[in-house]
């Protein structure tokens, strides 16, 4: 099975954790102890956020400060506008931010949440039949 894992860091492991279950990341127990957690958002992507200096622990380049440059990000595809807005509206309640207005391109709708930690994240609604017929 092909699988991606995001690995983020973040400043509070708990808080964060809790943030994401709000935009409906799940908690999988096999990759999750004590110092990180694994937050699933489907069967092939996973988020696995961790201590700062345990991400940093990985790599020997420095982290980059997501509160104030753009290292990446990412966006997760949705089945309907409802959905999206629920997701973002659940994000904001848990704290985040929405950075930008709502863009609507006919074809496609996005919102845009930011965590914490500066990480943000794109939630669009794609109408396939607009896609291809516009």
């Amino acid at each position: 099975m092909k699988q991606v894992f995001i690995n983020l860091p973040v400043e509070d492991v708990e808080r964060s954790m809790k943030f994401y279950t709000q935009l409906g990341f799940t908690i999988n127990p096999v990759f999750t102890d004590d110092e990180q957690k694994c937050m699933v958002w489907c069967e092939q992507v996973y988020v696995m956020l961790m201590p700062r200096a345990r991400f940093q622990s990985f790599s020997h380049k420095p982290v980059a400060d997501t509160k104030n440059t753009t290292a990446a990000y990412f966006t997760l595809p949705v089945e309907s506008l409802e959905r999206m807005n629920e997701i973002v509206e659940s994000g904001l309640k848990a704290g985040g931010t929405e950075p930008i207005p709502m863009k609507d391109h006919g074809f496609m709708q996005l919102r845009r949440i930011e965590d914490f930690d500066g990480h943000f994240w794109d939630v669009i609604y794609l109408d396939m039949e607009k896609f291809t017929n516009g």
